[in-house]
């Protein structure tokens, strides 16, 4: 993955943490979703706080980053509100076929996918 498109996010072109989560990210397949505490696992990089405040960091206009595929470990959209709207994290995992109820992945379960599926990293 190169990172042109990752240039014109704030503060994250040098920065190596910010990179490994929106590397990590970026491989969550269209349909599936994975967690903030999944990912810092994976990366051993720290808390699901930081791969949050990570992924907040990369909302822009050209963003080729798929934030809306990380809930909370209870499925829940929790990072709904750092989009231009609270709707648009729904609306992207529903045109993926993401089921959605009350703000929550609807079989969470089945849906989950962990970094370690990766075949390399």
């Amino acid at each position: 993955m190169t990172t042109e498109k990752r240039t014109s996010v704030k503060d994250v072109k040098n920065d190596h943490y910010f990179q490994k989560v929106f590397d990590v990210t970026c491989m969550i397949p269209p349909g599936r979703v994975s967690t903030y505490g999944a990912i810092a696992d994976f990366l051993a990089l720290g808390s699901a706080r930081m791969v949050g405040w990570a992924l907040n960091n990369c909302h822009s206009a050209d963003s080729q980053i798929p934030a809306h595929r990380v809930v909370n470990r209870k499925g829940e959209l929790s990072g709904r509100r750092h989009f231009s709207t609270p709707t648009i994290m729904e609306e992207k995992l529903k045109n993926e076929g993401v089921e959605i109820q009350d703000n929550v992945v609807v079989h969470m379960q089945e849906l989950f996918w962990h970094p370690r599926e990766m075949k390399e990293y």
